[in-house]
């Protein structure tokens, strides 16, 4: 029996997780390169690892920061993503086979794991600075009104524009007139806003209500602008009307008028200027520079989609117009420099670095202030979200910008790389009264390595195989592998492929010869587990979990880490692992991404807890059982992981919220079911030798009403019994109580469970040590 069927340091590991999560870009470099969707944290991956392919006398602890390796083991990950897993099962001395139906997660993870020279990649990069830097960074300048010299820019403040459906005066969306603040604004109050009269920079308080202009003496209210969430007010003539019905009536995507920018003296200090008919001529250059140049762009259309849609409404029909014509121009530029490379592992590594670069240098970035990562870049909430107060980054960039090429070259692609030569391992430890990360060497093997073409093919010379396939037709043999880790994807949350052609638009003119896979337009498939209905993703994943059955060992662990906030997303998850011949094991909570995330933060009840299933080929069922005992199973595994949780949490970690309650309580409801199969048995049933069959749906359902019921108990303490619903063994079996109804109580004794152990540390040094940043991933 696996480590990780029997135990898991989740009250450690989560806060582990949790510093980790503040920096993943610096904590774990190799698999940021570029962007993916909800990757999830590499230190819980490792444990996962270390519990799947140990035995029961394994303490995934302990094993954590002891140098294991796990020699002719085979990992496979059908859902690859941003290659984590195939990263950590490679640092563990496995072989590691990643499948991904999106060629830009594959291209991603190969340029992670390949061979390059550094040296070699040095140099290149030093060859397209010599041909595109000056070129670049001359379109990016303003002149300094104090001492008349060229200045060059940091960044560039815009406005989405829209015709006013009454009168015809073009209308500035600014929500609100500040532009421009730090991110503490009560350690630094000084902001920026903008006189929508004349144009004047007022530097104000954050919360200052009245200001008056010192350009031309209005007095105005700087948390108002004409935009009022989806709605304007003309200034000229007041009239009121729906932002996306404007742009619609216009037939074309909005404008954008450029208002401020934020330049870089030579001493090194910062300064907000007003944008000048000069610099609106720059960019009008950068345009006729556009016109008369052949350099690749990209050339394919915005389908419609459930997150492109949010983009098409406003008239967004095709890539190339979420740029404006400088960004365009200066893009097109840097791209000709890196294709002209002759080497081919530095040319794909810079291109990959490119196409990173994208995503901070589009008209849908805006400025998150001073005192972080500057620029929010445009799937900082996993969507696709037309910004009506844009930010243009400067493309080659300077020492103190922050998304440009020149930038996350030095502070993204180099790390990655000294990364994966020698990894290291975060241990929690104390400086100064705060909990800081201290890194551990030699507990690991580089996960650099060249790539199998097949599984005969694996070796101690090329110990990854990458596939880009359906997941649910793999080429590898009848259990051939010893454990399959994965994080699947959520069926109506983040749609991979409609936000992966944003970069595959300009990396497929690139690579299409190459690489057969980037030979059609665009990164959709039919086979593509990412279905908004939960029959149709259930059924999707049930095909790739069956084809996991086929090639795991008879022995062999499938772990995967899933929370959904609705019981659909945890039946169609059921329904394909009973389908596909699989039985969940084992379930334990987990820190998920980053607490302060922004899906998260806008959450009423946000997620801060994953659950990791813990599944293995199905036994024989374990014999009738009845769902008032099923229940009472699941009751009391949740009480006691969650109240285990909340010694931790309550002075290290996110409080728990009730669907962190609602996530274990579902997946301990799949565990118990999926073992027992839940056939109801009641006295007077079971006089006759028959049982009658309780409905997955129908056990969610239970379940998820006792949620409220099991909050209460978790947050109530620790009592020396747990309160477990009582239900009439005369009650439908295939019936699920009515929503409210009120349960009779029974009292259980508590089962032993593992004692939290207790660590010194409060969340908000965490914070503190990190200094309230981010990154830019």
């Amino acid at each position: 029996m696996a480590a990780i069927e029997q135990q898991f340091p989740s009250e450690q590991l989560s806060l582990l997780a949790e510093l980790e999560s503040w920096r993943k870009e610096i904590n774990r470099p190799t698999y940021h390169m570029h962007k993916w969707w909800a990757t999830r944290l590499g230190s819980v991956f490792r444990a996962i690892l270390i519990g799947a392919l140990s035995e029961n006398d394994q303490d995934i602890w302990e094993g954590f920061y002891q140098a294991l390796r796990f020699p002719g083991k085979v990992i496979f990950d059908p859902f690859m993503g941003a290659g984590t897993i195939i990263g950590e099962a490679l640092k563990l001395g496995c072989y590691a086979i990643g499948a991904d139906i999106n060629p830009v997660s594959v291209f991603q993870v190969r340029k992670a794991l390949e061979p390059v020279s550094f040296e070699d990649l040095l140099a290149a990069f030093e060859r397209v600075a010599a041909k595109v830097a000056q070129p670049i960074t001359q379109l990016y300048q303003t002149i300094d009104p104090e001492s008349e010299l060229p200045l060059p820019l940091l960044y560039a403040f815009w406005v989405m524009s829209v015709p006013c459906p009454a009168c015809g005066s073009q209308v500035h969306l600014f929500d609100t007139t500040i532009f421009a603040k730090h991110a503490y604004p009560q350690r630094v109050p000084v902001c920026q806003s903008i006189c929508l009269d004349c144009g004047a920079i007022n530097e104000i308080r954050y919360d200052a209500s009245v200001v008056r202009c010192r350009g031309c003496q209005t007095i105005y209210d700087p948390h108002r602008g004409p935009a009022r969430h989806s709605q304007a007010t003309c200034p000229s003539c007041q009239h009121t009307f729906a932002i996306v019905h404007a742009v619609a009536q216009g037939g074309h995507s909005p404008t954008y008028h450029l208002y401020a920018l934020l330049a870089l003296r030579p001493d090194g200090s910062k300064v907000y200027l007003p944008a000048t008919e000069d610099d609106r001529q720059k960019v009008a250059l950068a345009g006729e520079l556009l016109r008369s140049h052949s350099g690749p762009l990209p050339a394919t259309p915005i389908l419609a989609g459930h997150n492109t849609d949010q983009i098409r409404r406003y008239q967004f029909t095709s890539w190339r117009q979420l740029f404006n014509e400088r960004q365009l121009y200066c893009l097109s530029l840097l791209l000709e420099a890196i294709l002209a490379e002759p080497d081919e592992p530095c040319r794909e590594l810079l291109l990959l670095l490119f196409s990173g670069t994208l995503e901070f240098n589009n008209m849908l970035c805006s400025y998150k202030g001073e005192g972080t990562g500057a620029v929010r870049h445009l799937f900082y909430h996993h969507i696709l979200k037309p910004e009506r107060m844009a930010l243009e980054n400067s493309v080659w960039g300077t020492p103190k910008s922050s998304g440009c090429f020149s930038t996350l070259f030095h502070s993204r692609l180099l790390p990655a790389l000294r990364y994966r030569q020698q990894p290291f391992e975060l241990a929690l430890c104390e400086e100064k009264g705060k909990l800081v990360g201290k890194k551990i060497y030699g507990l690991s093997d580089s996960p650099m390595t060249s790539l199998a073409s097949h599984f005969t093919e694996l070796s101690e010379q090329r110990r990854a195989l990458l596939l880009c396939t359906d997941s649910s037709q793999v080429p590898l043999p009848d259990g051939s592998v010893d454990a399959i880790i994965t994080d699947p994807p959520y069926f109506d949350f983040v749609h991979y492929s409609e936000l992966a052609d944003f970069f595959y638009a300009w990396l497929r003119p690139a690579l299409q010869e190459r690489y057969p896979e980037f030979a059609p337009e665009t990164t959709r498939s039919p086979q593509e587990v990412q279905q908004r209905k939960a029959e149709a993703f259930s059924a999707a994943l049930c095909r790739v979990f069956r084809e996991c059955r086929r090639v795991l060992k008879a022995e062999g662990v499938l772990v995967f880490s899933f929370h959904h906030s609705r019981t659909e997303g945890w039946l169609a998850v059921g329904e394909a692992l009973l389908q596909a011949g699989l039985a969940i094991t084992a379930v334990h909570p987990i820190k998920a991404e980053l607490a302060l995330a922004t899906p998260k933060s806008q959450a009423r009840s946000p997620i801060n807890y994953d659950a990791i299933l813990v599944c293995k080929h199905q036994a024989p069922a374990r014999g009738p059982l009845s769902y008032t005992a099923a229940l009472a199973t699941v009751v009391q595994e949740t009480v006691t992981r969650l109240r285990s949780l909340q010694v931790a949490s309550e002075q290290r970690l996110p409080a728990l919220s009730r669907n962190d309650c609602f996530v274990l309580a579902q997946a301990q409801a799949l565990r118990v079911f999926s073992l027992s199969r839940c056939l109801l048995r009641t006295d007077s049933v079971a006089e006759q030798g028959t049982a009658q069959e309780l409905s997955l749906a129908s056990f969610l359902d239970l379940v998820a009403q006792e949620v409220d019921s099991i909050w209460q108990q978790v947050r109530a303490g620790r009592p020396e019994t747990i309160t477990v619903p009582a239900i009439s063994s005369a009650a439908p079996a295939t019936t699920p109580l009515a929503a409210g109804h009120s349960h009779p109580r029974r009292s259980y004794p508590q089962q032993p469970g593992a004692q939290p152990q207790p660590l010194p540390w409060p969340l908000q040094d965490i914070f503190d040590s990190q200094d309230g940043k981010a990154g830019n991933s």
